[in-house]
């Protein structure tokens, strides 16, 4: 699929410039610039909608983890003495 993008003409000299740079062409330079925004951009909502998932979990059961649960877990992290998920709390 053929799209056009009009850019002005001081970003257009930086995506030729930098294009020149990493011996790439500028179709190449703007392709995965838009690449790595959308992955970027579906990452980030990906990660709002577990939050948005999670918080109506917790509304709905009240379970969680208080931040001191988390952090005492964490530390147990590449330790002899590792932890498993702590539980809950209602």
């Amino acid at each position: 699929m053929a799209t056009s993008l009009k850019i002005d003409d001081a970003l257009k000299s930086r995506i030729q410039q930098l294009a020149g740079q990493r011996r790439r062409s500028p179709h190449w330079i703007m392709l995965e610039a838009i690449q790595q925004y959308v992955e970027r951009e579906e990452a980030r909502e990906s990660f709002r909608q577990e939050a948005l998932a999670s918080w109506a979990a917790y509304q709905e059961t009240g379970r969680h983890l208080t931040g001191e649960d988390v952090r005492a877990w964490l530390d147990t992290w590449g330790t002899d003495d590792e932890k498993g998920v702590p539980e809950c709390h209602e």
